[in-house]
């Protein structure tokens, strides 16, 4: 071990021994990030035979996969007659929920990645291993946009997974899934990667949420959420968060975040307590076989016309100009605003990246410092603990919702919130002060401190609502 990593386990050791006495925040060292196992190389030359068990692979991750059990208190309200004859004489009851999820050891002091839906609004949580001991857990930090969230139980000597390099996933490697699928114990299912960089499929269902799905036929079901998926080497490439499914149970086709997202979020959050982005400040479109000719550039070319540059932004001061084509981010190769969108998005704040452009049909590279996306450009909030998007025509089939309806869905409502006992998830507002609703922006501007008159649909019928905002 050289000199660097000996000091980086040091300052590991310190902060856990800090956190055991009891040590203030105040006084209490700066987090650090732990040290990572990494293996970048490929899963196989495409040239080794089949093998008659993955036994001697998966054995060794099945000690790394936890099952992470959660507890939260939720609101019931009482029926709305009551409140109208007794007011709030008659108080909202509360009750426990339990939650199950699944979760993978990185570090052997203590830090497991999980989904962000997993650990939601918990209360408590417990983590328990493979060897039956259990642990209570804290959450480091979690990030809705990525469904990625860090918690830390206070142990050492843990066995922790090798995180391979999920770019380099092909479609058809083989792939375990690991995790506590519907709570009957730790379960090791089997498949092949079925496609790579699954985006735009609303499955977090977040404004701004960012998908870059590994989609896999190997087995995931409810209670597999935060588990792992490992290719041939037992190597982690994947987090495993969502499926989908007509019966919400298996059908084939599962999603997981690729570990190097995942792993580019549990640093942010645990150095910096959020999932800080690195920002561009530059948007274009994909490059047709058109636009080539017109560039003069190959009908084959793929990449990025750039048509749209913010002023002041990391890209305008780097010199990046309208009609440039983009070509690759550092050696991430870029075709779709998409794949642009993701490839900064991995990128910490102040991180020097280099762009393969093509300028007046000449290559050339030009290097960009990233700034930090700001979090309010993406926040799904309409109230607080209220979270909307915009209504698509993919969730009008999905929740059978007329077409002539439009607005914001009202996507999840927070068990605190004080809008949970007047406003439901799946509802449309469609107007606010009998004005039309058509964006989060537009919406917001249109609240009102006091009383609002909300026109909203819900159950196939359209009615109002006043909404006090405080």
């Amino acid at each position: 071990m050289n000199n660097n990593l000996d000091s980086r386990v040091l300052a590991i050791a310190a902060l856990a021994s800090a956190l055991a006495i009891g040590l203030s925040a105040k006084d209490a060292p700066a987090p650090s990030a732990p040290v990572l196992k990494r293996d970048a190389s490929p899963v196989t030359d495409g040239k080794s035979g089949p093998v008659a068990s993955y036994a001697d692979v998966v054995e060794p991750v099945q000690k790394v996969v936890v099952t992470i059990s959660t507890s939260k208190t939720v609101r019931v309200p009482i029926n709305p007659l009551l409140k109208q004859f007794f007011g709030n004489q008659i108080p909202d009851q509360e009750r426990k929920e339990e939650g199950l999820g699944s979760g993978v050891i990185v570090s052997p002091d203590g830090y497991i990645l999980t989904n962000y839906h997993v650990v939601e609004g918990a209360d408590e949580l417990k983590v328990a291993l493979s060897d039956d001991r259990k642990f209570p857990a804290k959450l480091v930090g979690s990030d809705d946009k990525t469904d990625i969230a860090v918690i830390k139980i206070d142990t050492t000597g843990l066995p922790a997974v090798t995180l391979a390099d999920s770019d380099k996933l092909r479609v058809g490697d083989i792939v375990f899934a690991i995790g506590n699928p519907l709570g009957v114990g730790e379960t090791v299912t089997m498949g092949i990667v079925s496609a790579k960089g699954r985006s735009g499929l609303g499955l977090l269902n977040e404004v701004g949420g960012i998908e870059d799905f590994i989609q896999t036929d190997a087995a995931i079901n409810m209670g597999n959420s935060g588990g792992a998926l490992v290719d041939a080497k037992g190597r982690l490439v994947g987090i495993n968060s969502t499926i989908i499914s007509p019966s919400r149970g298996n059908i084939g086709i599962g999603f997981a975040v690729p570990v190097n997202l995942a792993a580019s979020v549990m640093q942010s959050l645990i150095l910096t307590g959020t999932a800080s982005r690195g920002y561009l400040g530059a948007d274009g479109q994909e490059l047709s076989p058109d636009l080539a000719e017109q560039l003069g550039l190959p009908a084959s070319t793929k990449g990025l016309i750039v048509s749209n540059i913010e002023s002041d932004s990391p890209a305008d001061k780097a010199g990046l100009k309208a009609s440039d084509v983009i070509l690759a981010l550092n050696d991430k190769t870029v075709s779709s605003k998409e794949d642009l969108r993701l490839a900064v998005a991995e990128q910490a704040p102040g991180t020097k990246v280099s762009l393969s452009i093509i300028r007046d049909g000449k290559p050339a590279t030009i290097a960009v410092v990233l700034s930090a996306l700001s979090g309010n450009s993406s926040s799904s909030e309409l109230l607080p603990g209220v979270s909307a998007v915009a209504l698509t025509d993919d969730a009008r089939r999905k929740l059978g919702i007329d077409g002539r309806v439009n607005g914001l869905l009202i996507t999840n409502i927070d068990a605190n919130s004080p809008y949970v006992d007047s406003l439901t998830p799946d509802m449309v507002v469609m107007e606010i002060n009998r004005a039309s609703v058509s964006d989060l922006a537009s919406a917001r501007a249109l609240l009102q401190k006091g009383r609002n008159l909300f026109y909203v649909y819900r159950n196939g019928a359209a009615g109002f609502l006043v909404v006090t905002v405080n």
